[in-house]
């Protein structure tokens, strides 16, 4: 699917090592601000129970798991917009994400000092906050600036243009992120192709110390608190302790380590999915074969769409798909049992994939 999901946040809120848990591709931790001034890219995979209990039905060699791209952007710090700490690169880098995870530093540590000089992440929140907003505002203000002189010359669509633009501006200035500002899919459309900073999705995850992970601390509940008053979602993670988690090969041993800590599954998990909705993203399964493999459409995809994203020939010769919902699959133990049953629906083009379709496609090209 190509979508983009970046974890940001102030420099040392333990977003790198955050990212370590996540992804397949791990990045240097340090503790300097600002050691690094380019993003790390990874891919992660979306834990899915459904798919490992799909095997156990129909087993196949290999399971493939949806994937969801990330990208670990470098802290930021108050003044990014004007082009302190990494300044502009990291907000280039952000514009090409699609939802934001927001880590915030909820946790002390005297041999790691807060760049502000105290642990506070709700006020951490008000300053990327600031720094995305100022960075949208410009982008508006020139855009503005080009639709004006327009209007002089009489184009047609100028006038509107530039009411939906002001009523942006007004937004912005209010110190409101965009995502908060009630527009209609036109006015929508005026500034689409600007992919403005505050218009992203957000998760805040709260970084907590090894012994808050389980129940969280004072820090998250003001996170908690504050995302209650103004919207969003948000989950507490000790991400010192879920790298150690990570780096355990056993499943067994992962299981007791959790278990010690008063968990039930690693955090990550909890932020993977989460991410996977907040891009409004459902998965789809293909079984039989060499391999049982989830796959990654968004919602309110239609059968050639989803079957294109398994290879465009299926998409291009559709003729329809056969479908068996998870949950019946589960009751029924089997794909031939659930057409017995009469659990076994061919559809055609107009189909909508839902979440947890079990796909056979037809074609012919």
């Amino acid at each position: 699917m190509g979508l983009k999901c970046g974890i940001v946040g102030l420099t040392n809120s333990g977003k790198t090592t955050m990212f370590n848990c996540i992804s397949n591709t791990k990045a240097e931790v340090t503790d300097f601000a600002y050691s690094t001034n380019k993003s790390n890219i990874g891919v992660c995979q979306v834990p899915d129970e459904r798919l490992m209990h799909i095997n156990t039905f129909i087993h196949a060699d290999k399971l493939v798991f949806a994937n969801l791209d990330l990208v670990d952007i470098p802290g930021l710090a108050k003044g990014a917009s004007q082009g302190a700490g990494i300044g502009n690169s990291f907000l280039a880098d952000v514009r090409l994400c699609d939802a934001l995870i927001h880590v915030l530093r909820c946790f002390d540590n005297p041999a790691l000092p807060h760049e502000e000089g105290s642990v506070d992440p709700v006020r951490d929140i008000e300053i990327v906050d600031f720094e995305l907003q100022c960075k949208d505002l410009e982008q508006i203000e020139r855009k503005i600036t080009k639709v004006e002189k327009a209007a002089k010359v009489g184009e047609k669509t100028a006038k509107h243009d530039l009411a939906v633009l002001l009523k942006y501006k007004e937004h912005l200035e209010g110190f409101q992120n965009v995502r908060t500002l009630e527009v209609t899919p036109d006015e929508k459309a005026v500034v689409a192709d600007m992919m403005l900073l505050t218009e992203k999705p957000v998760m805040f995850v709260c970084n907590v110390n090894d012994d808050d992970a389980a129940t969280g601390n004072a820090y998250s509940e003001a996170v908690k608190k504050y995302v209650e008053e103004h919207g969003g979602e948000m989950l507490v993670i000790g991400a010192k302790i879920e790298s150690e988690i990570a780096e355990l090969e056993s499943e067994e041993d992962r299981k007791a380590f959790l278990a010690d800590v008063g968990l039930t599954e690693p955090g990550v998990n909890k932020v993977i999915r989460a991410a996977y909705k907040m891009l409004d993203l459902i998965s789809f399964f293909t079984v039989g074969g060499k391999e049982n493999r989830a796959w990654t459409i968004t919602r309110g995809m239609l059968a050639p769409q989803a079957a294109g994203v398994i290879h465009s020939d299926l998409e291009r010769g559709f003729i329809r798909a056969e479908v068996i919902k998870y949950d019946d699959l589960v009751k029924y133990g089997s794909e031939l049992k659930c057409k017995e049953a009469g659990k076994l629906a061919v559809e055609g083009k107009n189909y909508e994939v839902q979440d947890g379709d079990i796909l056979h496609i037809r074609f012919n090209v």
